[in-house]
Order: C-alpha cells, then structure tokens, then sequence
C-alpha cells in the first residue's frame, strides 16, 4: 500500500504536521509504504489557469518542485493532506496544492459520470489543526473542500480534527486524538 503524505504547514514541528506524522507512522507499522512532503521546502506555483490540461495535456502543464508530488498522488492508495488553520482556511500552501490538482479532472468534469482522471477507489486522510477551541469555528473547511476529493477519485475521506492545541505538537501527544488516529490507520489500511 502507497500512502502519500503532505503538510501544509510552515511550520513542521507544528500540530497538523504531528498528526499526519503519527498517522503515517501508524499506516507504516501496518505494512504501508509511506512518502511525506513538506510543501513549503518545496518551489512551486499555483494553477496557472491556462487551461493546457483539459486541452493538450492530461497532467499539469507546469513543471517545477509539485511535478513529482503530484505523480505520487496519481499512483499512491492513501492521501494523507494535512493543513492548519490560517485565516478561516487551509494553509497557502495547502490552497495552491489543493488549485493544482484541478489537472487531475477531465475536460467535461462538470458533466462527466467519472470527473477525475485518477484511479477509482483511492482514500483520503485530511488532518486539520486548530488553535481556537470552539469546535464550531473552521468547521466548514474540510466540507468545502471534500466536493473535489470525491472529483479527484477519493471514494472515501476521512476527517482528522484537532482544536485548542496552541503549542507545538501538542495534538499529537492527545490521547483521544491518538485513538482517533490508531483507528483512521486501521482503517486506511484494511483491503
């Protein structure tokens, strides 16, 4: 099993970043085979908009430090997209990822029975931190987004939360999130 793994935050030491790190070290000891990006060490633009992927191309046009990443998302069986909250939303960098995987859906997806050019059948793990505690703040952006998960191919997501953590990793350290976490591995993981 292929599990990719991408941070969206600048900070890599930060609560997002721990909780897909101690998923993807559950997925590992499960048997997966496990590769991690974080995107803010990576040179890349967002969409550009120019269109080459529904007209001359059936992958991103643009050719920089995303390239390779988002060949590991074609093939990988398990997405792990993990992001704080910044501003009422996703991380820049989760954003831009996020706008680049636009290359991922056909030309007439807003028609098609299958939009997504990517294998059926892949899952996905969005892990969200944040640090206001009130559990009916944010909670909206995982909703937001979850419309071009199941675009993109992702037959099942699952939603991994963490609230009012303030310090550095501190989520990760959580025994409730850290059964939630055992149990998205399990889960993930299961033919």
């Amino acid at each position: 099993m292929q599990v990719v793994s991408l941070k969206g935050s600048p900070r890599t030491r930060g609560n997002s970043s721990a909780l897909a790190d101690a998923l993807c070290e559950r997925m590992q000891d499960k048997g997966a085979e496990v590769r991690s990006w974080n995107l803010n060490e990576l040179a890349f633009r967002g969409c550009q908009a120019c269109y080459l992927c529904k007209t001359e191309l059936e992958t991103c046009a643009l050719e920089d430090d995303l390239t390779p990443v988002l060949d590991a998302v074609r093939s990988c069986d398990v997405l792990v997209l993990a992001t704080p909250v910044y501003f009422s939303d996703v991380s820049a960098q989760t954003k831009a990822f996020i706008d680049r995987t636009f290359s991922f859906l056909h030309a007439d997806y807003q028609s098609a029975e299958r939009p997504g050019r990517l294998e059926p059948g892949k899952r996905l793990v969005f892990v969200q931190a944040q640090a206001h505690p009130d559990r009916n703040q944010f909670r909206d952006i995982y909703s937001r987004y979850s419309t071009f998960f199941i675009w993109n191919g992702f037959r099942e997501s699952e939603f991994l939360r963490a609230c009012g953590f303030q310090e550095p990793g501190e989520a990760a350290r959580d025994p409730e999130l850290l059964q939630h976490v055992e149990e998205l591995a399990e889960k993930m993981t299961a033919p």
